[in-house]
């Protein structure tokens, strides 16, 4: 049996929202997902804005969401490259073979990390969505990991959803580099881990149980919901179908056809 939908009945102190495929799909917004977090932000509800997706800036991700009419500040954006670089603050390797994207090579040396391309020399391999990822770059992590280095990945999403389908993602990546060397993650450090939760929750300002962590994943925005104590909410507009949605206990507390659905039928503008 299948879940029903299930709209929110009140509002929550805080909203933890996924980006891609919850508050908007490609370059355009959801229907009724701006109108739905400036009503909440009028009424005294707090944000954060979570992907798991590491090829931006939380601030460029801000400046994408405005430029969509979202409020929101530069500091209320948090990404998966935030938790791994808190993860990495309080487990530093010495040394690092970075297989990503140049934004994170530059995030990763500006907070004072080692970086080289040697993986006889490497201590640790940190992996991300990488569109440039080659066999060269699975046989450096081979030698690397091979050697005894840690692993360390910033999201296990398989695939990005795009209007056209979707783009293979970090979780892809590393399965490959997982198989190839025969060693497992120590961490991934992006949704749905109590890394990337601690984050956002620090951020927020509200405790878990005031919280409601609403994606358009079970495995890792319903997941991370479970894992850090907030109320999980899954919007359907995204890479989930209602088909596939367990009904409770297993699956979501909130079930939405989309970010509208956050305020509640009986709310007449004077309730909070």
């Amino acid at each position: 049996m299948s879940a029903r939908i299930r709209p929110a009945d009140r509002i929550y102190p805080g909203y933890v929202l996924d980006l891609d495929g919850t508050v908007y799909l490609g370059g355009a917004p959801l229907p009724g997902a701006v109108e739905a977090i400036s009503r909440l932000r009028a009424l005294g509800s707090r944000f954060v804005f979570l992907s798991n997706n590491p090829l931006w800036s939380p601030s460029t991700y801000a400046e994408k969401l405005r430029s969509m009419g979202v409020p929101v500040e530069d500091g209320e954006v948090v990404s998966s490259t935030d938790a791994l670089l808190a993860y990495l603050r309080d487990r530093p390797p010495a040394r690092i073979l970075a297989i990503c994207e140049p934004l994170l090579t530059g995030l990763l040396r500006d907070a004072g990390h080692v970086l080289t391309n040697d993986p006889a020399d490497a201590d640790a391999v940190v992996l991300s969505w990488d569109r440039g990822f080659t066999y060269d770059k699975l046989h450096a992590a081979f030698i690397a990991l091979r050697g005894g280095a840690r692993l360390i990945a910033t999201n296990p999403d398989p695939y990005c959803p795009t209007p056209e389908g979707g783009l293979p993602d970090c979780g892809a990546l590393l399965a490959a580099v997982e198989v190839a060397s025969g060693v497992r993650a120590e961490a991934v450090v992006g949704k749905p881990s109590v890394h990337i939760a601690s984050v956002a929750l620090a951020r927020l300002g509200v405790p878990p149980e005031d919280a409601v962590m609403v994606g358009d994943r079970l495995l890792t925005d319903v997941a991370l919901a479970r894992a850090a104590g907030m109320i999980g909410g899954l919007v359907l507009t995204g890479a989930t179908d209602l088909a596939d949605v367990p009904p409770p206990p297993e699956g979501p507390d909130l079930v939405l056809e989309g970010l509208g659905q956050l305020i509640p039928p009986s709310l007449d503008g004077s309730q909070v």
